[in-house]
């Protein structure tokens, strides 16, 4: 049953526009808007004062068995997206997060992952403009 229906405000829908995914090692762009690190573990060689991070959630990334199991691996990245969604489905609080945290304006979600096509954020992104 549909939110509305039980009483409860439904959360609208992401504007693909105000929600990005980037290297956390890219420099900090006036565009970023709020800059959300979703790994589950600290980027090497990275300061917390170069990452410019504004938010760190790192109960959003892939359980570690996941994460290993890909491996960045493109033969795995249609079976780690479902995954990861049945992940995620059962983190709702941490969705809803997100979610409110993007809705006051422009968010990027911040990965290390060399493969910018393929890793946890662009799948978490799409994960949020799905519902």
């Amino acid at each position: 049953m549909p939110a509305a229906a039980q009483g409860g405000p439904l959360e609208p829908k992401f504007n693909p526009m105000k929600i990005f995914t980037k290297r956390v090692y890219e420099q900090r762009e006036p565009t970023d808007g709020l800059r959300i690190l979703v790994d589950r573990l600290w980027p090497r060689g990275l300061s917390k004062s170069a990452a410019n991070v504004d938010q760190w959630i790192p109960d959003i990334a892939p359980s570690d068995e996941l994460r290993k199991w890909f491996g960045h691996d493109a033969r795995r990245w249609p079976e780690f997206r479902r995954r990861y969604f049945a992940e995620l489905d059962e983190r709702r609080d941490t969705t809803t997060l997100i979610r409110q945290l993007a809705n006051r304006g422009r968010a990027t979600l911040l990965f290390a992952a060399k493969a910018e096509r393929m890793n946890n954020a662009v799948a978490l992104r799409e994960y949020l403009l799905s519902e």
